[in-house]
């Protein structure tokens, strides 16, 4: 039986249940807050070098290093938040068509609006005008008080996350929620799937409007804060910015998609998805290009060509994957799938209440190659958006590793969710499509 009650493993990559329900949280909590203002302070301050920071430990020592480093927390970046965030909610309000998320444990099934592409551009083009047209700030605002946002970000994050826990035990949205017994893994994983407060989806809130708008906005920032410096954008960041804008645009045309993705289905709202998406997204997924605003490089014509190339190709070979998938669901597997009826296998399953259920498991064009095809272009893309950052620095292809090794891990836990649910049918499927990713070798 499918469920996501209390003793439920939550096996990946990188350790048991143990090591995932103890030591694993705790770290998480402390280090990810750290690191964000470790990268940005690395990227802005000591051109993207780690050596440059670990001169600074070696001559200050750890403790003094961060003390020197860190910023104040401020009233005015927390007014910029608050006024961001209430913004975000009220484009929650934009009419768009109802669609329905996956089926939960519980026998839930979430309802949303599919608006998230109108608050995208709304909420780029009211940037733009405030800061160029009007003049109500500077363009490069976000990036000359980049770290007291982050320092701010972090305190109102995890206080939004004690809320969420608080809220998942005491005054829960729906049917899956409750408590582990354990206080730090209910605050890291959460305690509810599908919190909602007023009008709006916690998590749609959090993931699709507050982190996956800022990613754009920062990049706005960037480039408009390179340009007040030089004088002029550089084709390095108009690239990284083109392909990052195009993945993000993709984002929202497939937002109804992206609300039955892992991330949804599975992951609760806690510290782990809310603060990640509130703070770590628009830090370590602008890194590249926030390192770039300091380092104009001007590519080669060839140059520039091939990784804008490159990049469009993997996002939309990512996209396409997506949407074949979701186009199979859609019609139940009456469809064709690259000219040919689609191989899929009908997996049964029940909820927790008892009721039979099933899904498709698609094993034809793309999903013939790997069981998690969609990832390998997705890092593809991260490659060639950082790559014009060249190879001076460290710091730029951090986010490029994280990606690759946070896959590899949702890949696994994704498996071994799959394998519970779907039992003998996912065993098949796997004998089937026998690899994960990377077809033909991983």
């Amino acid at each position: 039986m499918w469920s996501n009650k209390k003793g439920a493993q939550s096996v990946g990559f990188f350790g048991s249940d143990y090591f995932r329900r103890t030591f694993g949280p705790l770290f998480l909590t402390a280090a990810t807050p750290v690191f964000t203002i470790f990268l940005w302070y690395v990227c802005t301050a000591l051109n993207g070098s780690f050596f440059a920071f670990f001169d600074l430990v070696r001559e200050l020592g750890l403790f003094r290093t961060f003390y020197s480093i860190w910023p104040s927390p401020s009233f005015y970046a927390l007014r910029m938040i608050l006024i961001y965030g209430s913004f975000q909610l009220l484009l929650l309000l934009l009419p768009g068509k109802k669609f329905k998320g996956p089926v939960t444990p519980a026998g839930h099934v979430p309802t949303y609006t599919d608006n998230g592409l109108a608050a995208y551009f709304i909420s780029m083009i009211t940037y733009y005008v405030c800061s160029e047209v009007l003049h109500l700030f500077p363009g490069g605002i976000a990036f000359d008080r980049l770290g007291e946002l982050l320092a701010t970000s972090n305190l109102v994050g995890i206080f939004f996350c004690l809320c969420l826990y608080f809220k998942g035990i005491h005054f829960p949205s729906g049917p899956d929620h409750g408590s582990s017994g354990m206080a730090i893994l209910d605050f890291f994983w959460g305690t509810e799937l599908y919190p909602r407060v007023l009008w709006w989806d916690v998590k749609q809130f959090t993931n699709c409007r507050f982190g996956m708008i800022s990613w754009p906005i920062l990049l706005l920032s960037y480039a408009l804060k390179q340009k007040e410096l030089y004088g002029v954008v550089s084709n390095s960041m108009m690239i990284s910015l083109t392909l990052q804008l195009v993945y993000i645009t993709k984002f929202f045309i497939w937002e109804s998609g992206y609300m039955s993705s892992f991330d949804i289905m599975h992951d609760r709202a806690g510290f782990y998805l809310c603060w990640g998406c509130m703070n770590w997204l628009p830090c370590i997924y602008t890194s590249h290009t926030m390192y770039l605003v300091q380092h104009p490089n001007q590519l080669d014509t060839f140059t520039a060509l091939s990784f804008l190339g490159l990049g469009l190709l993997s996002i939309a070979i990512n996209y396409d994957a997506d949407r074949q998938r979701q186009h199979f669901r859609l019609k139940e597997g009456k469809t064709n799938v690259w000219g040919k009826k689609p191989k899929f296998i009908v997996a049964q399953y029940k909820t927790e209440k008892g009721h039979q259920k099933k899904s498709l498991l698609l094993m034809s064009g793309y999903w013939s190659l790997s069981r998690h095809f969609h990832y390998l272009p997705e890092v593809l893309a991260s490659f060639f958006w950082t790559v014009p950052a060249l190879f001076e620095a460290e710091a730029p292809y951090f986010y490029v590793v994280y990606l690759a090794l946070l896959l590899v891990d949702r890949a696994y836990r994704d498996e071994a969710r799959c394998a519970h649910k779907y039992g003998k049918f996912w065993a098949q499927y796997c004998k089937e499509v026998p690899y994960r990713i990377v077809p033909w070798i991983f």
